[in-house]
């Protein structure tokens, strides 16, 4: 792209942001980063009725948090200011004018009564309903207590969408809509159209759900004279089985709920940017640098994308083992179990290590960490349940871990000596690791799973790794 790029995100305030509102503006930021353009944010509050309390703070919130920052908008103000649609009214009653005047636009004057009776007409003689059918012969004159609709003329329309490619309708698709309704705020078939046009927008990404209006609104745009921008339909994003669009029964969560649960900013980044676009390569893991550099309209698929949430964690695990322990451990801090606050940060950064490869995301801390901060209760069935020490009788575990517990009283409890010791003791006791280590893993920690053995024991220490051992063979042995 030569030209400096100006694109919108346009969401309403009706609730939460999950990931296919986030697509369409990580998109839409990537385009504009690409040309150091402009990346516009504007509030599309018109429908009063659906609009749910401090959703545009958190809207707002989601974008900040996720990195998508924007040049423009209705916190931060603009040259285009308002970025608020309900405070543009005026702004909508002077384009709409602008229609009235040449003939494309009229107060439409009937009850919702006679419009249902026109609707049952067309049901009853199996015809679409078509509002442009029943045009009044002498509409009143439009004075803001009637809804102004447009005047389309219909015709056949071809055009081409950056995603999905060349598209064509017939004129029968073209209806007359409602431009201003009669509470005196416009539709968003008019008013996105007005403000793109002011706002100087060129490129639209938007959802699937708006493509089968498109020919309307390329019936406004000739109309008002406009030129259309760069038009770019995304593809539904998919639920985990791919039979249907992700809603939010579906798990299509909150996003902040993700950085609640300790999902990184650059992780949701890259995980969301490839529903549906790919650079051509096998490549699953993007920087944003990288997203920037790669990312165009033409490498989006025109098929659904599915949200594949073991993949999400497989790639922000992946981000996760790039941190330095240090800013890891920063990241971690509102993550660790309430016990953690009895112990210094050098314990629970060498606590971090042991997991450092096993997170997937920031909010498994507690379930894998809680026996190095907390004496976890005895629980037999991690033994008789498992798949390998079901197999072996009492009298052996016992004598298994009387064995450990004098080869690790005699280790000086660094990993590497401990791991050595252990190694030699499964030569001794001519044991596979899958019996030795696990009985001794869960006789130390009582969780379901943990780190590696030595890692595990060495954090743990000398006093605590060897009164638990102790603990546990009186247990056993009760």
């Amino acid at each position: 792209m030569n030209t400096k790029v100006r694109t919108r995100f346009a969401p309403s305030p009706t609730g939460y942001l999950h990931v296919g509102g986030i697509r369409t503006a990580l998109f839409a930021w990537l385009l504009a980063q690409q040309t150091n353009g402009a990346f516009i944010l504007r509030l599309e509050d018109t429908d009063k009725n659906r609009e749910v309390q401090g959703s545009a703070e958190h809207l707002i919130q989601s974008l900040t948090s996720l990195g998508i920052t924007y040049d423009e908008g209705p916190d931060i103000g603009g040259p285009f200011a308002p970025y608020q649609q309900s405070k543009r009214l005026d702004i909508y009653k002077s384009w709409a004018q602008k229609l009235i005047d040449s003939g494309r636009a009229y107060a439409d004057p009937y009850t919702a009564e006679e419009v249902q009776a026109f609707r049952d007409k067309a049901r009853a003689t199996k015809q679409p309903f078509l509002y442009r059918n029943h045009r009044p012969d002498n509409p009143p004159t439009w004075d803001g207590s009637q809804p102004l609709r447009f005047k389309s003329e219909p015709k056949a329309y071809q055009w081409h969408d950056a995603v999905m490619g060349d598209l064509q309708t017939g004129p029968e698709v073209i209806d007359d809509f409602i431009l201003i309704k009669s509470d005196g705020y416009p539709t968003y078939n008019f008013c996105h159209i007005v403000d793109d046009a002011e706002m100087e927008i060129t490129h639209i990404i938007r959802g699937q759900e708006f493509i089968a209006s498109q020919p309307n609104y390329l019936n406004l745009y000739e109309a008002l004279g406009l030129t259309r921008p760069v038009l770019a339909t995304m593809p539904h994003i998919l639920n985990e089985q791919g039979n249907k669009k992700l809603g939010k029964r579906d798990g299509a969560k909150d996003v902040l709920d993700y950085i609640r649960d300790g999902y990184l900013p650059e992780a949701l980044r890259s995980f969301i940017a490839t529903l549906g676009w790919n650079d051509g390569t096998e490549q699953e893991v993007f920087t944003t640098d990288e997203l920037i550099k790669k990312f165009s309209l033409e490498r989006v698929g025109r098929s659904g994308a599915h949200f594949d949430t073991r993949r999400f964690d497989w790639v922000n695990g992946s981000f996760i083992r790039q941190k330095p322990l240090d800013i890891l451990c920063e990241l971690a801090a509102p993550f660790w179990p309430e016990a953690a606050a009895n112990y210094d940060d050098a314990y629970k950064k060498s606590v971090l290590a042991t997991i450092h490869d096993r997170l997937k995301y920031l909010g498994e801390i507690p379930e894998l960490t809680s026996f190095f901060f907390n004496d976890l209760p005895v629980n037999l069935e991690l033994i008789t349940t498992h798949k390998q020490l079901k197999k072996v009788d009492k009298q052996q575990q016992l004598d298994f871990l009387r064995a450990s517990l004098e080869t690790i009283q005699a280790s000086d409890f660094t990993a590497e000596d401990l791991q050595t010791r252990l190694n030699n003791l499964l030569e001794t006791t001519e044991q596979k690791p899958a019996v030795l280590f696990s009985l001794i893993r869960i006789a130390t920690t009582w969780a379901a799973s943990s780190p590696g053995l030595a890692d595990t024991l060495a954090v743990l220490g000398r006093y605590r790794a060897v009164t638990r051992l102790q603990n546990s063979i009186d247990a056993i042995a009760a």
